[in-house]
């Protein structure tokens, strides 16, 4: 794409975007600031449960269309085990936990067996995702759960200025999404083990001619991605509430967040979840009929201009 098409393209989404900010702010300043805190914060849980996808789907090239019933998995349980014991903190690790061993067990089972075939990956974990998500219905019926947050998250926060107050648990939720996103960029890019894992994706067989066990690399891989798909399922269970059906949601989410970003990339995956966030959020705010448009315009967009993503490399 030439410079002068890139200013055009940015002249074309930058400028009707300028105008709207500028009118929805003089209009009702207080309306334009809470939704744009919503829309980080809904962007935060995206890219939790996204950055997990991106590891599966977009680095490892594994097609795990299960990754939304790892949600619900997670959440479920962390519902569960914080009605027992009172505990939000146990409760979330019991969550990522769960997801993360019911991950490991599909890649390890499953998975590790159709390396390289996507569409036997695609069809396989389609109906696992419908048996999970059936079993977990049968468990825990149609009935709306919803998790207490914990006490120090509980209540707003007061005396914010032009929003004056804002829930406390939601906007941790920013700081649980830049943990993670550091987190995973320091593993990926700082570690041997990112290392290891971004050249056994890019060479498997040269990696276990150097002696590594690749599939025990990857199989913890995914056991992390599964995992993060769980702790968003604990976060959604705060948040959101967990109802069948969510997980579908979640899962498509995810598949926008990492087409959008670019492949393999945890950087994209944060800049695709806050564009998909501000576009549900401010299409619900301002235009609730049209809001699903805004998402699927945005896809177009990206998928014209930017084929690989907007951090994606080309293959």
């Amino acid at each position: 794409m030439s410079q002068r098409m890139k200013w055009a393209l940015w002249l074309l989404i930058g400028g009707p975007l300028a105008v709207f900010s500028i009118w929805a702010m003089v209009d009702n300043a207080r309306l334009y600031f809470v939704t744009l805190l919503n829309s980080l914060t809904l962007a935060s849980l995206y890219f939790i449960v996204a950055s997990g996808f991106t590891l599966v789907f977009g680095l490892m090239r594994n097609v795990n269309l299960a990754h939304g019933s790892l949600y619900l998995l997670g959440g479920y349980i962390a519902f569960t085990v914080a009605e027992r014991t009172g505990w939000w903190v146990l409760a979330a690790a019991a969550g990522f936990a769960a997801a993360a061993v019911a991950g490991l067990l599909i890649q390890w089972l499953i998975l590790r067996h159709m390396q390289g075939q996507d569409l036997r990956q695609t069809l396989v974990t389609i109906g696992l995702s419908i048996v999970i998500a059936d079993l977990l219905l049968w468990a825990f019926t149609g009935q709306v759960h919803q998790m207490e947050p914990p006490d120090w998250l509980s209540g707003p926060i007061r005396d914010i200025p032009l929003i004056r107050a804002y829930s406390a648990y939601r906007l941790s939720l920013l700081g649980f999404g830049i943990l993670i996103g550091i987190g995973l960029w320091w593993l990926l890019n700082r570690t041997r083990v990112g290392v290891m894992i971004r050249a056994g994706v890019d060479d498997r067989a040269m990696l276990a001619a150097a002696g590594f066990n690749v599939n025990l690399i990857f199989a913890m891989t995914f056991m992390l991605g599964a995992g993060l798909a769980g702790f968003g399922g604990v976060i959604g269970a705060v948040e959101l509430s967990m109802v069948p059906g969510e997980d579908t949601r979640l899962l498509l989410a995810s598949l926008i967040v990492v087409i959008v970003g670019g492949m393999g990339s945890v950087t994209g995956a944060a800049i695709g979840a806050v564009i998909l966030g501000l576009a549900e959020t401010y299409g619900l705010a301002y235009a609730p009929t049209y809001s699903v448009v805004f998402t699927f315009v945005i896809l177009i967009l990206v998928l014209a201009f930017r084929p690989s993503g907007i951090m994606g490399k080309a293959a």
